[in-house]
């Protein structure tokens, strides 16, 4: 699938403030970056910064008053493939070393206190890929999408009890549950097709079968149609602005539009 995406993030800052951001698509191998532009006005010298291992990449900037910052790009999905239930679960010696971070209890994530829950709830589910699937169709049971009952400091322990949040909070909830059952699950940000109002949106990540797969807790979005943006042990990892001292978020717009090419439209 091939999307356009437009983001326009517009802050005021009191004075020279330092931030990183993480806006832009990551590289990886299934989705590939056609055309991308990025510009901040008034200009300001960037430090940009990607991770080899997966893709992501940041840019580090001193930003002062008030400042946009727009970044458009197409991105091509191909046919990425949805989780599969027959995914294999890997024993932890089998893991590559980079991944085992994402086995362990993290700030927003403590998935050490879910440890009875899952494994009770769980357990007689067999095989790794059909585990996670499992959880995603827990998650989607015994949570409504509300907006106004979590906050930034919301945890997967508070979403359990009050069964209600934004993608954040499934997402949390959805890794610390999914750490509870030994498979290592990371966060994700990421730009999401038919959102609504569109918004930056926070998924998971499992590894299975050697490799990482994509899925939504909040089933609002296809996972052919979610860019990766940054990947991260929780939401503190993932910020798409981080900032020294506190600014002002004067506008946001994103858009993420598919575009069909001449063979999705005779197939159509």
């Amino acid at each position: 699938m091939k999307l356009s995406i437009a983001a326009t993030l517009t802050y005021g800052f009191g004075g020279a403030t330092q931030i990183i951001a993480a806006i832009e698509a990551a590289r990886s191998p299934d989705q590939a970056i056609l055309s991308e532009e990025l510009s901040i006005a008034p200009g300001a010298a960037l430090i940009h910064d990607e991770d080899p291992a997966t893709g992501e990449r940041r840019f580090r900037a001193a930003l002062s008053g008030q400042v946009e910052i727009r970044y458009n790009a197409i991105v091509d999905n191909g046919m990425r493939a949805p989780l599969s239930s027959s995914a294999r679960q890997h024993d932890w010696s089998e893991l590559p070393r980079d991944v085992l971070p994402y086995l362990l209890p993290s700030r927003f994530c403590p998935s050490d206190e879910f440890m009875r829950f899952a494994q009770r709830e769980f357990r007689m589910v067999q095989g790794g890929g059909a585990r996670v699937l499992s959880v995603l169709d827990w998650l989607h049971t015994h949570l409504d999408y509300v907006h106004g009952v979590s906050h930034a400091l919301t945890t997967a322990e508070q979403t359990f009890i009050d069964r209600a949040g934004v993608c954040r909070d499934f997402t949390h909830l959805g890794i610390a549950l999914t750490r509870a059952l030994n498979i290592p699950a990371r966060a994700v940000s990421a730009y999401a097709l038919d959102l609504d109002p569109p918004d930056f949106h926070a998924v998971y990540e499992v590894f299975l079968d050697g490799r990482w797969w994509l899925v939504d807790p909040t089933r609002l979005a296809p996972v052919e149609g979610l860019v990766r943006i940054a990947s991260g042990r929780d939401a503190a990892d993932i910020a798409f602005l981080t900032s020294e001292y506190n600014c002002q978020c004067l506008n946001q717009s994103i858009t993420v539009v598919r575009l069909y090419d001449e063979a999705d439209q005779q197939a159509a």
